[in-house]
């Protein structure tokens, strides 16, 4: 099941993608955090303009290095644990918003996200997926320099725009094999796939939740393969992943 949100007339709502990916079965309710009944009522894909599926009211967990040919990439190696960071929730963007690229070196990077559906505290790998409300695409974008600069990523990942989020959320998918693509002017620059992840979802969620709570909402992002690289203004960049969809974005200055 996709599930959408967007606006219309001034409305922001939730939707069903049917069938047919033409229309949008409005819901009534936030799917995330106070349940939803279906309206009766349905609305064309064109008529809406979709927005970021989930903005997490908690926190994005991002993970770093959790694909080994990206690790080599940069010359680092590959964890033994998930290393994380965080990004705000005012860096969230949807489809089609444009990236405020703040200037200097900054990369473009397609990941899996997570959307967690329950309270999440102390879980186990093999329960982990039960706390899942389902599977985005995001575009952890990255300004290096500050990157380098700072010693910590806060900044250079957790600026306004800097997570791309969309087009749906997938709610009932396998995600452990999904093939990942990233393209920049319709050219592909990442093409992998989930299962190459060092540290799979279940082993995340509980390495994750052993730390800190997750709550309805929060996003996990799963980590970017190989072949990331530079955006500039006028530059398009879609992220796009099996079963699930295309995350397109404009890069405009800041």
């Amino acid at each position: 099941m996709k599930i959408g949100r967007f606006g219309r007339d001034g409305v922001i709502s939730f939707g069903i993608l049917d069938a047919d990916a033409q229309e949008w079965v409005i819901l009534k309710g936030d799917p995330l955090f106070a349940g939803y009944e279906t309206t009766g009522e349905r609305v064309g894909i064109a008529a809406v303009t979709l927005l970021a599926p989930v903005i997490p009211r908690s926190k994005i967990v991002a993970v770093g290095r959790n694909y080994r040919e990206h690790a080599a990439e940069f010359g680092n190696a590959v964890p033994e644990e998930p290393m994380l960071f965080l990004k705000p929730n005012t860096a969230v963007i949807g489809p089609n918003e444009p990236i405020a690229h703040p200037g200097g070196n900054v990369d473009y990077e397609g990941e899996l996200a997570v959307v967690i559906g329950r309270v999440a505290k102390r879980v186990t790998a093999a329960n982990a997926l039960d706390y899942v409300f389902g599977y985005t695409a995001a575009n952890d974008v990255s300004q290096r320099d500050w990157q380098k600069s700072d010693g910590q990523w806060g900044r250079a990942k957790g600026f306004d725009t800097s997570c791309p989020l969309g087009p749906v959320i997938e709610t009932e998918i396998d995600a452990s094999k999904l093939g990942i693509q990233t393209r920049l002017g319709g050219a592909v620059r990442q093409n992998s796939n989930t299962a190459l992840l060092v540290h799979p979802i279940p082993m995340l969620i509980e390495f994750i939740s052993a730390a800190m709570t997750l709550l309805p909402g929060d996003v996990i992002l799963t980590g970017t393969p190989a072949g990331v690289g530079r955006i500039e203004p006028g530059d398009i960049v879609e992220v796009e992943i099996e079963g699930i969809g295309i995350l397109r974005n404009p890069v405009v200055a800041a």
